[in-house]
C-alpha cells in the first residue's frame, strides 16, 4: 500500500471516531457496534434503540464532528487487558463479543482514546489529532445485520468518507454523483430492460424484450468468438445429485452459498452454483489421448448461488445469473500455449465493448505454507511458470499475490477502469488441481502411460449479469448500434409521412436493423426527446421531401444532425458499424 493510502486509511479511520464521538454526544445511549475504514471512505454501525436517525439529521451530526475537529483533540493509544476492557465496554454485548474473540486469540485488547472524553476498542491506525480532519462528508444511511449475519440485529449504518484536500473531495463527490446517474438499476428501469419481482424472487431477474435482446447480442458475439477458436459446446442440467458436490469439494468448501438439496425418488438434488463438474463428466465420457488436447468446452451455464439478501445488488450480485464458463483440458506441454491464447481472447472480447489496458493480478501460492494447497509441488511450478510467462510474452503489467491462490491452484485475474475511473474485476483464469484429482481424470500419454490432465477455469465475461451491469454504467445506457435493442427510431413529421415510414421501417428490418416507428399523433420534437431519452442510437425522420425523394434525414442521439441521406446509404452505414462492432456511431 503506498504512502498516500497509508494516510487516507489513517485519516478516515479517525474520521470514523470522530463520528462515533458525534453520535454519542447528539443521541445518549446508543451502542456502537464497528466502524472500518473501507475503500473509498468509512463506515459506523451501531444499535440506535429509541432513536430514529436518517440523512436528515446528516447536517446536525456534520456540526457536531466539526466541534470535534475545531478541538484538535490528540489520540492515544493504549494496551489494556481483556478483564479492564470488558470493564470499560461493560453496557456493550457488540464489544464484548469482539473481546470473546481477541481472547481466544490469546491477543491483549488495545482502545484508541480522543482527547479523554472518548475510548474505542481499536486496533488503529489513526492520525495523530482531530485537527488533520481537512475534508469529510456523510454520504448515505442502511441497514445492516451485526457481523453480516442474517440471523443477527439489524443495525443502522452511516457511510461517509475523507480525503487529505477539499478538492479530492470535491471530485469525489463529483464522481459519486455521476455514478447514482449511472446507476444500472436505474438505468434499467428507464430503459425497460429488467426488473425484479418480490414474488418471483430476490435476486432472480426477469429480462424484458429489450434487455434479453442484449443479453443475447453478447452472449451470441461471445459464444460465437469461442466457436470459431477451437471451443465445443456443451449444456448441463441447472441440477445434480448432491453426490456429485460431495466428490467434487463444493459441499464441503461452498456449502454457505448453495442452496438446500430437493428430494426427487428418494435420491437429493442440488441447484448447481457452478458448470464445472459437468464439464468434468462430458471429458470423462470417453477415454482421451494425448492427441485429443486440448479440449476447450464452453457454455453459458445458469447457476444458483445464495447471497445474503443485504448483498444483492441488482443484476451486479444476484442469486441466479448465467457464467461465460470454460473448461480447458490440456497437457503439460500445452499450458503456455492455451495460457498465451486465453488472454489473446480476453483482449479481443474486451477490447469490443471499449475496456483496454486491464490491471491484472497473479495469485500464487505461499511456499512457506504449501501444506495449505493441494497439488504437487512439480505441477504447482508449472502452473505459475506458464501464468507469469504468459503475462510476460503479453507484456502485461502485473501484482503478484503470494498466499492469495485458491487452494486448488493458481490464478490471474483482469480488472479494467470504467467510465468513471471504477476498477471492474471482470475475466478470471484459473488453474485446478482439485477436480482433477478428485474425478480421478486421464489421458494416455505420448509413451502409452496414464497422466492426470490439466484443467484450465476460464470465465471471460465472469457472470452476464454483472458484465451487463457494468456496461451499463460504463456506457450510461448509450450501448454501441450492435448492442442497442432499438437500433433505429423512424419519426415521420406528420401522419401524411406515416406510410412512408412504415415503407423505411420494412426496408430496414430486411437489412436485420431493429427498429420502431413512432406514428403517435405528437410533435416531431416531442418524438425525438422520447427517442433521445430511449437512447436510440439513430432517428430517421422523415417528412414530405424525404418522402418524395426517397431519403431519410439522419439525427444521433447526441443530437448532431447528419442531415439527409439515400436510404441505402443510411442502411449501409449501419450495417458496416453493426457488422464491424464498432464503438462510434
Amino acid at each position: 500500500m503506498s504512502e498516500k493510502n497509508n494516510q487516507l486509511q489513517a485519516l478516515r479511520h479517525t474520521t470514523e471516531h470522530v463520528l462515533t464521538q458525534a453520535m454519542y454526544q447528539l443521541y445518549p445511549g446508543i451502542k456502537m457496534a464497528m466502524g472500518p475504514a473501507i475503500e473509498n471512505g468509512f463506515y459506523f454501525d451501531f444499535d440506535p434503540g429509541e432513536y430514529k436517525i436518517s440523512e436528515s439529521d446528516f447536517p446536525k451530526i456534520e456540526k457536531e464532528m466539526q466541534k470535534i475537529i475545531d478541538a484538535d483533540l490528540p489520540l492515544h493509544r493504549e494496551q489494556i487487558s481483556i478483564k479492564e476492557a470488558r470493564q470499560l465496554f461493560k453496557n456493550n454485548e457488540y464489544k464484548q463479543e469482539w473481546l470473546d474473540e481477541i481472547e481466544q486469540k490469546g491477543e491483549p485488547a488495545t482502545v484508541y482514546w480522543t482527547g479523554d472524553q472518548f475510548v474505542d476498542l481499536c486496533a488503529g491506525p489513526h492520525v495523530k489529532s482531530t485537527g488533520e480532519i481537512k475534508a469529510y462528508k456523510l454520504l448515505s444511511i442502511a441497514g445492516a445485520y451485526w457481523r453480516g449475519n442474517e440471523k443477527n440485529k439489524m443495525l443502522t449504518r452511516i457511510y461517509g468518507t475523507a480525503f487529505l484536500s477539499q478538492k479530492d473531495l470535491a471530485e469525489y463527490l463529483r464522481l459519486q454523483a455521476e455514478a447514482k446517474k449511472r446507476d444500472h438499476r436505474k438505468i434499467g428501469k428507464s430503459l425497460k430492460l429488467f426488473l425484479f419481482d418480490e414474488e418471483f424472487g430476490q435476486g432472480l431477474p426477469l429480462y424484458r424484450p429489450k434487455g434479453a435482446t442484449i443479453r443475447k447480442e453478447i452472449m451470441d458475439f461471445a459464444f460465437n468468438t469461442y466457436l470459431k477458436r477451437g471451443y465445443q459446446p456443451v449444456s448441463t442440467p441447472h441440477i445434480a445429485n448432491l453426490n456429485l458436490w460431495k466428490r467434487s469439494g463444493h459441499w464441503q468448501f461452498y456449502r454457505d452459498s448453495m442452496y438446500s438439496p430437493m428430494q426427487i425418488d428418494n435420491e437429493q438434488y442440488v441447484l448447481k452454483p457452478m458448470n464445472c463438474p459437468g464439464h468434468v463428466k462430458i471429458y470423462q465420457a470417453e477415454s482421451h489421448s494425448y492427441r485429443d488436447l486440448p479440449l476447450r468446452l464452453a457454455e453459458m451455464g445458469t447457476v444458483y448461488r445464495y447471497e445474503k439478501s443485504g448483498e444483492l445488488n441488482g443484476i451486479l450480485r444476484p442469486r441466479g445469473f448465467t457464467q461465460d464458463d470454460a473448461h480447458i483440458i490440456c497437457t503439460p506441454k500445452q499450458l503456455p500455449g492455451e495460457l498465451v491464447e486465453m488472454i489473446n481472447l480476453t483482449e479481443y472480447i474486451y477490447n469490443k465493448f471499449g475496456f483496454h489496458k486491464p490491471l491484472v493480478s497473479l495469485s500464487v501460492r505461499d511456499p512457506q505454507n504449501k501444506e495449505k494447497f493441494m497439488g504437487d509441488n512439480k505441477s504447482w511450478e508449472l502452473a505459475e511458470t506458464a501464468l507469469e510467462n504468459a503475462l510476460k510474452q503479453k507484456k502485461l503489467n502485473y501484482r503478484r499475490f503470494k498466499g492469495e491462490a485458491a487452494f486448488y491452484g493458481p490464478k490471474i485475474d483482469f480488472m479494467y477502469k470504467d467510465a468513471l475511473g471504477r476498477n471492474q474485476q471482470l475475466t478470471t483464469i484459473q488453474v485446478d488441481f482439485n477436480l482433477p484429482e478428485k474425478f480421478n481424470m486421464t489421458y494416455i500419454d505420448e509413451k502409452g502411460k496414464r497422466r492426470q490432465p490439466f484443467m484450465l477455469h476460464r470465465a471471460l465475461l465472469g457472470s452476464l449479469e454483472r458484465f451487463m451491469g457494468v456496461l451499463i454504467e460504463h456506457t450510461a445506457g448509450n450501448f454501441p448500434v450492435w448492442l442497442s435493442p432499438v437500433q433505429v427510431k423512424v419519426i415521420p413529421i406528420s401522419q401524411e409521412q406515416n406510410l412512408y415510414a412504415e415503407r423505411v421501417g420494412e426496408k430496414l428490418k430486411e437489412n436485420d436493423i431493429r427498429v420502431e416507428i413512432d406514428t403517435r399523433n405528437e410533435t416531431m420534437q416531442s418524438k425525438i426527446r422520447s427517442a433521445q431519452l430511449e437512447k436510440i442510437p439513430y432517428m430517421a425522420i422523415v417528412g414530405r421531401k424525404e418522402a418524395q425523394n426517397g431519403t431519410v434525414s439522419v439525427r444521433l442521439r447526441s443530437e448532431k444532425d447528419l442531415g439527409e441521406q439515400p436510404l441505402g446509404e443510411f442502411i449501409e452505414r449501419i450495417k458496416d458499424r453493426i457488422e464491424s462492432k464498432a464503438l462510434e456511431l
